[in-house]
C-alpha cells in the first residue's frame, strides 16, 4: 500500500467547488420539525444486572427516533454515579450494531457517561444490532447494503432516518438525570464519524464537542470515483445497472454530504485521517475538515489505511473530551 491521494500541501487546502443544495437548510429544518412532531425522544433506561460489571453501571436504552420508531442503545456510566456527568454519544461504523456493552466500557472508565446508539437496520456484519429500519415508501430498488436504500429522493433516503435517530440519541442522553445536557459530545469512526458530523451540524450549540475519525459520508462525488472499496462501491454498482439515474442519485447524496454539514458545526472538533485509507480517502476527509469554521484539530496517521489511529486515536478522543467537555 502506498500514498495514492493528494499531497499533504493540497490536502490541507482542498476545498471542492461543490455547493450545498439551495434548500439544504430548509430540508433539514423540515425533517427536524417532522421528527419533533412525531413526539419526544422519550428514552427508557432499564438497568442490566450482571455481576460481571464491577466498575460500570449499564442500562439497555430504548428511545423514539425518526418517525417515532424505537431505536435501541446502551447507556453506561461509572458505577454508583449520582452526579450529572458530561456525556459522549457514540455512533457505530458501517454494518455494525450497538454490539455488547463490553465493547464500550472505556468511555465510562474515563469518567464520562456514554450513550451508544444502535444503527437502524444494521448489526449483522461485524457487531450485533437490535433496531429495525422501518423505512418510508421507497422506489427503484437498491444494491445490497444501505448506501442506495431509498436513494432516488432525499425524502426517502436511508440516512435521513439515521441522522434523525442521531439527533434523538443526543436528546435522549440529555434527559438522563446523571447527564449534564450542556456538556455533550458526539463521537464515531467511519460511518459513525459521518453521523457525528451531521448530528453536530443539525444540533448546533447543543453539542459541545464533535469527534470524527476517518469519517465516511463525505465528498461522495470524489469518493465514488476514486476508490472501488465498500461501502462507496455500492453506489457505483447501483449506477452501473441504473445508468439513467446518476443525476438523481448525486442530487440525493448532496443533502447528506459531510462537506455541506461541516460549515454548520459550532462544536469544538477533533478529526483523524489515515493517509493510506482506501475506504474513506484522505481528500474526502479534508474536504469536510477544511470547511469547519470553528476550533478544530486533526490527527494524522501517515501509514494507516481505514483502521486509522486505532487505540492511539481512541486515547486521543478521551483526552480531547476530558479537555473540552
Amino acid at each position: 500500500m502506498a500514498l495514492f491521494d493528494f499531497s499533504m500541501d493540497k490536502l490541507t487546502t482542498y476545498d471542492p467547488a461543490e455547493k450545498a443544495p439551495r434548500d439544504f437548510e430548509a430540508f433539514w429544518k423540515r425533517t427536524l420539525a417532522e421528527t419533533e412532531k412525531a413526539g419526544p425522544a422519550a428514552p427508557h433506561f432499564v438497568e442490566v444486572k450482571d455481576s460481571f460489571y464491577k466498575l460500570v453501571d449499564v442500562y439497555d436504552v430504548t428511545f423514539k427516533g425518526y418517525g417515532g420508531q424505537d431505536v435501541k442503545g446502551w447507556f453506561i456510566e461509572p458505577t454508583g454515579n449520582e452526579k450529572a456527568l458530561p456525556c459522549v454519544v457514540t455512533f457505530v461504523g458501517y454494518g455494525g450494531g450497538r454490539s455488547l456493552p463490553v465493547d464500550h466500557f472505556s468511555v465510562a472508565v474515563a469518567g464520562f457517561a456514554n450513550l451508544v446508539m444502535d444503527t437502524r437496520g444494521q448489526g449483522s456484519n461485524w457487531s450485533p444490532g437490535a433496531t429495525a429500519d422501518i423505512g418510508e415508501r421507497e422506489e427503484g430498488g437498491q444494491y445490497p447494503g444501505f448506501m442506495t436504500r431509498g436513494i432516488l429522493s432525499p425524502e426517502t433516503y436511508y440516512y435521513r432516518r439515521v441522522f434523525m435517530d442521531a439527533v434523538r440519541a443526543v436528546e435522549a442522553a440529555g434527559e438522563h438525570p446523571h447527564v449534564d445536557a450542556s456538556r455533550i459530545a458526539v463521537m464515531g469512526g467511519s460511518q459513525g464519524g459521518g453521523i457525528a458530523i451531521a448530528a453536530a451540524a443539525i444540533l448546533g450549540k447543543r453539542v459541545k464537542v464533535a469527534m470524527a475519525d476517518v469519517p465516511f459520508l463525505c465528498h461522495f462525488t470524489r469518493a465514488t470515483t476514486l476508490v472501488d472499496s465498500s461501502p462507496y462501491v455500492e453506489i457505483a454498482n447501483y449506477l452501473r445497472a441504473h445508468r439513467d439515474r446518476k443525476e438523481a442519485v448525486y442530487n440525493t447524496l448532496s443533502y447528506f454530504d459531510g462537506i455541506h454539514f461541516a460549515s454548520k458545526i459550532t462544536a469544538r472538533v477533533l478529526f483523524s485521517v489515515g493517509l493510506m485509507d482506501q475506504t474513506c480517502p484522505p481528500s474526502t476527509v479534508y474536504a469536510a475538515y477544511n470547511r469547519i469554521k470553528g476550533k478544530k484539530e486533526m490527527r494524522i496517521y501517515d501509514f494507516n489505511n481505514h483502521e486509522g489511529g486505532g487505540p492511539f486515536q481512541h486515547a486521543e478522543r478521551l483526552r480531547f473530551a476530558a479537555a473540552w467537555l
